[in-house]
């Protein structure tokens, strides 16, 4: 029998061979499926997702290689990768320039309807979203609903087998893209708010959809204002009971906020940032001091991400996890934002200001973009406020 001692560094090396099998398989495949185009597209992305024919592609790419979906159960397309493993691919991504999925369907409506969708649920949408066919955007945020879901006033009432919806969403990222929304409307007033809402799936070429652009502080076109024209979405394309929603909605959300702002996002700008500060011809101790002190920083969130949850998907009575992590992360992710524009130095807002397509233009544009980080997927207080219920 084994000592103690020697156990854990018989397991430890054991962790550390198969660490360096899996990534040799990794790297290998991200030579061949990384081309150039796909490359850069990944490294000039400012927001969530890169540009729309590279993520196309990428999504093929993964999909084919049955790599798309890494925290799914594998009897539904997921890859059966370990905690480890995920962290390990997501930062070699990083490391290579991967293009950004647009993926809050992989991300959050995918295993929500493995959760608590139908069967008919499950086998109309579950395939096309897995293959890229189908993308989706979310339809939460309103004019007088953002963080507090419970405002939301879009209106939604039965008509035989369908509901009619009326009423406008806000931020809605990608809505230009997708071509299927998930969204929570108002089917009941009166007596507590949150008690009123229900979640439907809806097409977005559906009669009475209209898409207006926004445009944030980058100048990028992301997110968009959604009108809804007294839109019939048949009963079928409902998750959950009827005034339901507000707890199908808070699932969902457990399992967006956890892939909001994950260390493998962080860490494709601090590398951006850490080349220019070596690339400098004079070292700047304070900047040096600052990348190190971020580096630790991300490993440790590194690290938190991969104990917080090991299966992909938090608990689904665990507020706390996803919340920690979408905090930590957003806030992390902007600290890093301010270190690279710092390295670039004032000259980037002018290079931005002036069109160019330099790097120090796009670490403006990055730090512009990235402002939203703590606003989107609830608030900071809002996360801060979840995390302190959940302590007492």
């Amino acid at each position: 029998m084994q000592a103690p001692a020697a156990a854990r560094k018989a397991n430890t090396q054991d962790a550390q061979r198969a660490d360096a099998a899996f990534l040799e398989e990794v790297t290998a495949f991200l030579e061949v499926a990384l081309t150039p185009d796909v490359r850069e597209a990944g490294r000039r992305t400012l927001g969530v997702h890169a540009d729309m024919d590279a993520c196309r592609i990428w999504h093929r790419r993964l999909y084919q290689r049955g790599w798309i979906a890494p925290a799914w159960p594998v009897e539904w397309g997921g890859a059966g990768w370990t905690a480890r493993q995920r962290f390990l691919f997501d930062r070699a991504c990083a490391i290579n320039d991967a293009p950004l999925l647009f993926a809050s369907g992989l991300r959050s409506l995918g295993p929500l309807i493995i959760e608590a969708g139908t069967p008919a649920q499950r086998a109309r949408y579950l395939k096309p979203m897995l293959a890229g066919d189908d993308l989706w955007c979310q339809g939460f945020s309103e004019p007088g609903a953002g963080s507090d879901l419970a405002a939301i006033s879009t209106r939604a009432h039965r008509d035989g087998e369908n509901y009619v919806i009326d009423g406008t969403k806000i931020w809605t990222t990608g809505a230009h893209h997708a071509n299927r929304m998930f969204s929570i409307v108002r089917t009941t007033t009166g007596g507590r708010a949150q008690n009123g809402l229900t979640f439907l799936l809806l097409d977005m070429d559906m009669p009475g959809i209209s898409i207006a652009p926004i445009l944030d502080l980058a100048g990028e076109h992301e997110v968009n204002q959604v009108f809804f024209d007294s839109v019939r979405v048949p009963l079928a394309n409902r998750i959950g009971g009827e005034n339901e929603g507000w707890g199908v909605a808070k699932r969902l959300m457990q399992l967006a906020r956890a892939n909001n702002s994950p260390s493998a996002l962080v860490r494709r700008i601090l590398n951006r940032g850490a080349q220019a500060l070596a690339a400098l011809e004079e070292s700047d101790p304070g900047l040096c001091a600052r990348r190190s002190g971020l580096e630790i920083e991300l490993d440790a969130f590194a690290q938190l991400e991969q104990d917080a949850l090991p299966s992909g998907r938090p608990r689904a009575n665990d507020d706390a996890a996803p919340s920690m992590l979408k905090l930590i992360g957003s806030e992390l992710h902007q600290k890093v934002a301010a270190f690279t524009l710092d390295v670039f130095g004032p000259m980037a807002m002018a290079a931005r200001d002036a069109g160019a397509e330099d790097e120090g233009a796009h670490a403006m544009a990055k730090y512009l973009a990235v402002r939203a980080a703590t606003i989107y997927s609830g608030t900071s207080e809002t996360h801060r406020n979840i995390i302190a219920r959940w302590m007492m």
